[in-house]
């Protein structure tokens, strides 16, 4: 038969076991999160340009596009083939233009107004 002492230093011996298992198991997730966490950087610098240059690409050919769009329904409305296609599409381009300017230039480093402009 066990005594009172030898249960508890039994218990104590278990507890402390399962201490360790979970120790060890917060060790092992804390390693893996620093590894992700080292590696991210790197990734979120290319998505961060990949997403700046996709949304200037969309910016340049939608304002193309919409012009274009809205000279061809005005030339159809008003019988004035192909100048206010031609024009608006002119207008879009330049629209396209600044846009990609707007999105390229340099920012404020704590995410306000562009560099360039003085306040």
């Amino acid at each position: 038969m066990m005594t009172e002492d030898e249960g508890r230093s039994l218990d104590q011996a278990a507890l402390q076991a399962r201490l360790d298992r979970l120790s060890a198991a917060l060790r092992r997730a804390d390693e893996e999160k620093y590894a992700v966490e080292s590696q991210a950087p790197q990734r979120k610098g290319f998505t961060r340009a990949m997403r700046v240059g996709l949304n200037a690409v969309s910016e340049f050919v939608g304002a193309i596009l919409v012009s274009a769009f809205v000279g061809w329904q005005a030339d159809k409305w008003l019988g004035t083939q192909p100048w206010l296609l031609v024009f608006l599409v002119g207008l879009g381009v330049a629209a396209g233009f600044y846009n990609v300017y707007r999105i390229a230039r340099p920012k404020d480093p704590r995410g306000g107004a562009a560099l360039d402009r003085d306040v």
